[in-house]
């Protein structure tokens, strides 16, 4: 989203691309597992289309080298789109559990239902993959979803808009760039889900947003990460391991070794 759009757009935007959403999800098209498979495919193949220019952002943003955006970023993309795509038939069908007594003849079984409308907010460590995987969990529940890419790479955020531009129409996946105060424009619309990568501080923000309406939120937030090496571990090797652990990603991942025992 260019930077020059002005609060009062989005203060338009955002809350009649919420209520578009809210219609589509209610028309029911996005139930049906045959056309969360469809959009599942599609965003894959949207971004196999620009591989190239994700990987040369990542290598902007944050000189990233190909060998770790590809494992850090795309690959992990790949490999979980591919998994729901191969399992989600399996994953959606219903659950047949035993029945008490007291309801004999009846039949039990657990149906998973989509939330609705999501919010997903990404951080800057891992800006591609943080916010293009929980998009396909959604996706493959059937939500629809308002994503919002972080500005401190604005040259990911900005091929992600190309792709979600050109994948899917706004009243069921749609984007949005900006600082923290179109977090807070975000925040204050009522959603179904929200889920949110960052730091503990904007995680407090988040989870009091979501407090009025008991909105289900789910945090992935950095702490502290303990590394412990016991007695009988080759010494050698768990010492390349914590190396690659902590330097992967120039040491900005949520679960880096911190310290050992």
């Amino acid at each position: 989203m260019d930077d020059s759009r002005n609060n009062m757009d989005l203060i338009n935007e955002i809350p009649a691309i919420v209520e578009q959403q809210k219609s589509f999800f209610l028309s029911q098209k996005t139930k049906p597992i045959s056309f969360r498979i469809e959009m599942l495919k599609r965003l894959k193949s949207v971004v196999k289309k620009h591989e190239s220019a994700v990987l040369e952002a990542l290598f902007t943003d944050l000189h990233k080298s190909e060998f770790e955006a590809f494992s850090t970023e795309l690959g992990i993309f790949y490999e979980e789109i591919s998994l729901y795509i191969r399992k989600l038939k399996k994953w959606a069908a219903p659950e047949k559990v035993g029945t008490p007594l007291m309801f004999f003849p009846s039949k039990s079984m657990i149906i998973n239902e989509p939330f609705g409308v999501t919010l997903i907010i990404a951080p800057w460590n891992y800006p591609f993959q943080l916010l293009m995987c929980p998009l396909i969990a959604a996706i493959a529940a059937g939500n629809t979803a308002v994503l919002k890419s972080s500005p401190y790479t604005p040259s990911v955020a900005k091929i992600m808009e190309r792709i979600i531009d050109e994948a899917f129409q706004k009243e069921y996946i749609a984007i949005f760039g900006g600082k923290r105060d179109v977090n807070t424009l975000l925040l204050e619309q009522r959603w179904d889900m929200i889920f949110f990568t960052g730091s503990p501080l904007l995680g407090h923000t988040v989870m009091q947003a979501a407090v009025p309406n008991l909105t289900p939120v789910v945090l992935e937030l950095g702490g502290k990460s303990p590394c412990i090496v016991d007695e009988d571990a080759n010494l050698k090797l768990a010492a390349r391991r914590i190396a690659w652990g902590k330097f992967l990603n120039a040491g900005q991942t949520c679960i880096a070794p911190d310290y050992m025992y």
